[in-house]
């Protein structure tokens, strides 16, 4: 099971032997020294043992013995946190937001941790698509009820949302949507609350949020059921309400290669630039929103169209709609088969 971010955590003040028993209790021999999870350094066990060798006081502060100028990622930032980890030969890089406070730690050989919360904001989650880039998988189950690993897609957002607090869930069912209502009624207590919208037409990800119209007087998450984003969700909410946001979309940054040689040409038709396949970076919708209640506004009852129709309508109306960017090794999507391979043996990786 998972520790939480605490077990990674020491003060400043505290005694080398005790360091030393929280890196050993944690097993991955690595500790973030911290003044009120602001980063201060980084204490190793090989830190510790060679302090050790030298005859060191073991009750001396452990900052005395800790690397002051620790490696770390800004959340904001899209490197991806394993690449980084093996470019600098380290086995865990924190994650600090714009107060220098960690937020998680990234393992290189295991799943990342957070900082434990309790936001209890409801979760709306699209599950009633055909997924007709998913068949034949789909012709069978309904796309939420695909396998990754050994469990539903379903199941895998739900628990990510639950490790932040968020336990009430709407699921939004079309498509297959009886077999989805079995599933969950199949289920021993999962310790969820979870209650089932049906779309009686095929609406859209913006048409079928109309069903929601009058339900919430508070902020909601709406994921996709095809897309699991690896972030902290109560920073992705603090982001959305610090911009006074309607909508804030979670998007990541994508590199995309082009296989071919570009060519720059001038007004003139002449050639003044040549590019041997270069790579173009965009940022994405992850499909993973934060949304408030009035946005519902700018969503026509019993009318097909996209949630992006409903945000360029936001925008339109002088509306705030921010973006919260994630790495696109944050961003785990299984929308077409090579895509959930790419999801299956990413997950795979990390368990």
């Amino acid at each position: 099971m998972d520790k939480p971010l605490d077990a990674y955590i020491v003060a400043e003040s505290l005694p080398i032997i005790e360091a030393m028993s929280v890196i050993n209790e944690n097993g991955k021999g690595v500790a973030f020294v911290c003044e009120e999870l602001v980063l201060k350094g980084v204490v190793t066990d090989g830190n510790i043992r060679r302090y050790i060798l030298k005859n060191g006081d073991l009750s001396a502060p452990v900052c005395s013995v800790s690397n002051t100028e620790p490696k770390y990622l800004d959340h904001h930032e899209y490197t991806d946190p394993k690449r980084f980890m093996c470019e600098h030969g380290i086995k865990a890089v924190p994650i600090i937001n714009s107060r220098h406070e960690i937020i998680a730690i990234n393992f290189l050989y295991e799943n990342q941790v957070y900082k434990s919360t309790s936001l209890n904001v409801p979760v709306v989650i699209m599950a009633g698509g055909k997924g007709t880039r998913l068949a034949p998988y789909t012709n069978v189950l309904p796309k939420p009820l695909i396998p990754v690993g050994d469990k539903t897609i379903i199941e895998i957002i739900m628990d990510k949302f639950a490790f932040f607090g968020c336990r009430n869930f709407d699921i939004i069912i079309n498509y297959k949507g009886g077999l989805i209502k079995a599933f969950f009624e199949d289920m021993e207590d999962c310790g969820y609350s979870v209650e089932f919208i049906d779309e009686e037409v095929f609406n859209g990800t913006g048409g079928s949020l109309s069903l929601l119209r009058g339900k919430y007087n508070e902020t909601f998450f709406m994921n996709n059921c095809d897309i699991v984003v690896e972030e902290d969700y109560s920073e992705i909410l603090r982001h959305h309400k610090q911009r006074g946001n309607i909508v804030t979309m979670v998007t990541a940054l994508v590199n995309v290669q082009i296989d071919y040689g570009t060519v720059t040409v001038s007004e003139k038709g002449l050639v003044t630039a040549l590019k041997e396949k270069p790579t173009v970076s965009e940022l994405v919708n992850t499909g993973l929103y934060v949304i408030e209640p009035r946005f519902l506004d700018y969503v026509p009852d019993n009318t097909f169209i996209h949630i992006t129709d409903a945000i360029e309508a936001a925008i339109a109306a002088g509306e705030r709609v921010g973006a919260y960017p994630v790495s696109e090794a944050a961003w785990f999507d299984m929308g077409e088969l090579t895509e959930l391979k790419k999801m299956r043996e990413k997950f795979e990786a990390r368990r």
